[in-house]
């Protein structure tokens, strides 16, 4: 299967190399790695320029945006630059961050996964990150849930949920989809991720607001964010978000923000998210 991976990265001098050299050492390499550089003002781009000049597999695509890092639409709007230069004779398309260790074998395990059924639409790994010198599960969401760091998507599936939404909520809405037009989604417990940034490091005030006008355009309704932004405001140990994802949530219901899925789709994702609820209780 041939794989293409598309890599975001604004101000990565830190990080860039060291997950680059993570992808170059795999046991079954991408056939194409195009690295878009988000208007960095650091030394990303050089870097990524020596990995170019000594792997043709490796491209650099230069985007031109804010600065300032909004969750989600920036980061997609960079990813849609870089996929928009690839051809399309791949067979799996990943959008991976910049600032990650993959495992060697990272990509030998995920086609292996693909290949096993042809209805498998999204693999991926967990992410760890680092405490008092040891890698432990970075665990702001559930088992079943393919951390937007590193996503890797059957063509069809890709396809089908209409590629990757520009907004936050895109890493929630790509897998509701891909439930919607019935493809399973596989994640890898053996597969761990070195995730060498913290999530969410860089958010600001606004950025914050912008969850709960995620869980608004996912088409969740007030009850099912409510339990959902409490379950993430407690899960990050700062209980005072939950009043932050709400205001987003209604700020966004007030200028009635147009939603990410159609009327059926939202209908679909609340009976899911119900269900997923109540299995969790009983």
């Amino acid at each position: 299967m041939k794989v293409y991976c598309v890599i975001p990265t604004y101000n990565e001098e830190t990080f860039i190399a060291l997950t680059l050299n993570s992808l170059v050492q795999q046991t079954v390499v991408p056939d194409k790695i195009v690295v878009v550089n988000d208007n960095s003002t650091d030394r990303t781009a050089d870097i990524i320029a020596d990995f170019e000049r000594k792997h043709e597999n490796i491209s650099q695509v230069f985007n031109e945006s804010e600065n300032k890092h909004l969750p989600g639409s920036k980061v997609i709007r960079a990813f849609n630059k870089g996929f928009k230069t690839l051809d399309d004779s791949f067979d799996i398309i990943v959008k991976l961050d910049g600032d990650l260790i993959l495992p060697t074998n990272y990509f030998e395990r995920i086609i292996e996964t693909f290949n096993k059924n042809s209805r498998i639409g999204m693999v991926g790994g967990f992410a760890y990150i680092e405490k008092n010198n040891e890698w432990i599960l970075e665990s702001l969401t559930d088992k079943d849930h393919i951390r937007g760091a590193f996503k890797a998507y059957r063509k069809e599936c890709f396809l089908e949920i209409g590629g990757l939404k520009p907004a936050m909520g895109w890493d929630t809405v790509d897998e509701l989809l891909c439930r919607f037009y019935n493809w399973q989604i596989i994640t890898l417990e053996d597969l761990k991720v070195k995730h060498l940034k913290p999530t969410g490091a860089t958010y600001d005030q606004s950025a914050r607001y912008k969850q709960g006008e995620a869980f608004y355009t996912l088409g969740y309704g007030f009850w099912i964010t409510a339990i959902a932004s409490l379950k993430l405001a407690l899960r990050k140990q700062k209980p005072l978000l939950f009043i932050d994802y709400l205001k987003g949530f209604f700020k966004a219901k007030n200028n009635k923000t147009p939603l990410l899925v159609t009327t059926e789709q939202a209908k679909f994702i609340r009976a899911y998210r119900w269900k997923k609820m109540k299995e969790k209780l009983f």
